[in-house]
């Protein structure tokens, strides 16, 4: 972890950049991974299983006795974990059901905005060597909640061409049954297509690697909506001298044992606290069983020594983390300086697993600076937000020549001809 001293305010464009990915390679196969699944549908399917995941697969969906049997693979406890969590991520994401009132603009005119839950969505959940059943919680809860249609859900098959349990004792939880095995770029252009075994849908949502990132945006461009350009973890940790170094040792490596391409920083206007943190990283990576994914983020990672705290929340907003701790006894004090990023822990005791996990906030956020424009998955990310409006005779005199006016001066005729065709109806009435 390379340590920066009052860096000077020119060089914190460099400091914000994330590690390099050679976006013109990544874009090339995922173009090619798109074309087969448009020509050739389930067989580019079950032919990059067997390259890509070292898995036979006969059939891409995933059986209601597969989902069945994963009930007693998984213990107990997991069991009661994954149960508490939801009900601590449905009663956050349940108080974002707002009902918005009418609202009467002027006499005779009324205006609202309903939700309406998007029809078809498809959720992108990761597996590989960490498989994230905790992201099926995180994007199933609100998408239940508001009310979706058709959810589907594709994740990458293990080297034996199941699915871990835990994936599926999670998603049958929450009553998602149609899981199909395939992960990777060619799941998101399944989803984007459509195949012989996989519907297609209107918004895909789900982290991934960096082929991921790129294929939701190829999705994108296909006219499939997408949640948001979600890349690599982060994690950016304010501290000063309340701060606790082997809190946030331990809350940087819980970031970076994601993958080689995720990158942790620690700021702080407190030098002794950052040599602190440094120390007990060094001691700490060493119990971990992903102790080289670990290492290769912590190389693209870094401590920073501001002179002061303004100067490091100006960093922290410039930077844009999509995981932000203010680990501070004072935390509560800076909530208002906060204007980017993704969800944000306060305090020594609101660790960053907490929000991966079980406290309630949704996990899916902006990474790479997109915390400037974007915000994490909510129910809001599943519905439509469509507009009504309705007006009486009386409400169409009272706004008419406004609107003729209006429209007139914009040389639009026919939206003026609209309104005065009515207006003269009424008259002769």
């Amino acid at each position: 972890m390379k340590k920066y001293i009052y860096p000077k305010k020119e060089t914190w464009s460099y400091l914000c950049q994330r590690p390099y990915i050679d976006n013109n390679k990544v874009s090339d196969v995922v173009e090619k991974i798109f074309n087969s699944v448009k020509q050739n549908g389930d067989s580019t399917l079950l032919n990059l299983a067997k390259t890509l995941d070292g898995a036979n697969i006969e059939n891409l969906k995933v059986s209601n006795f597969e989902i069945t049997n994963a009930r007693d693979l998984v213990s107990d406890k997991l069991k009661r974990a994954i149960k508490i969590a939801k009900s601590n991520i449905q009663k956050y994401h349940s108080s974002q059901l707002v009902k918005e009132p009418k609202v009467e603009t002027s006499v005779g005119i009324t205006c609202w905005r309903k939700n309406v839950a998007i029809e078809k969505v498809g959720l992108y959940i990761p597996g590989g060597t960490a498989p994230l059943f905790s992201t099926i919680l995180m994007l199933g809860i609100p998408a239940t909640l508001a009310g979706c249609d058709k959810i589907i859900l594709c994740t990458p098959p293990q080297s034996d061409g199941t699915i871990h349990p835990a994936i599926l004792y999670t998603a049958d939880v929450l009553g998602i049954n149609e899981i199909y095995k395939v992960g990777g770029a060619q799941a998101i252009a399944a989803m984007s297509h459509g195949t012989e075994t996989i519907p297609k849908v209107d918004k895909i949502f789900g982290p991934g690697n960096q082929y991921v990132t790129e294929a939701k945006s190829k999705a994108q461009s296909l006219g499939v909506a997408i949640d948001m350009p979600a890349g690599p973890s982060e994690l950016l940790v304010i501290a000063d001298g309340t701060s606790i170094p082997s809190y946030i040792a331990a809350d940087l490596l819980s970031q970076a044992e994601h993958g080689a391409d995720s990158q942790v920083t620690i700021v702080s206007h407190n030098e002794f606290i950052i040599d602190q943190v440094l120390n007990e990283i060094k001691k700490q990576i060493q119990l971990l069983p992903r102790k080289n994914e670990t290492q290769q983020s912590i190389a693209n990672s870094r401590a920073i020594l501001f002179k002061n705290e303004r100067e490091c929340l100006e960093y922290s907003n410039a930077y844009a983390p999509e995981h932000l701790i203010i680990a501070s006894a004072n935390a509560d004090d800076l909530i208002n300086k906060v204007v980017n990023a993704g969800s944000v822990f306060l305090g020594n005791y609101s660790c960053e697993s907490a929000g991966d996990y079980a406290s309630g906030t949704n996990h899916t956020l902006p990474t790479n600076g997109y915390a400037k424009a974007y915000s994490g998955v909510s129910v809001d990310s599943f519905v439509k937000k469509i507009t009504f409006q309705k007006i009486s005779k009386e409400g169409l005199e009272n706004i008419g020549p406004t609107i003729e006016t209006m429209a007139a001066a914009e040389g639009l005729q026919a939206h003026r001809m609209a309104v005065s065709l009515r207006l003269k109806s009424l008259r002769n009435e």
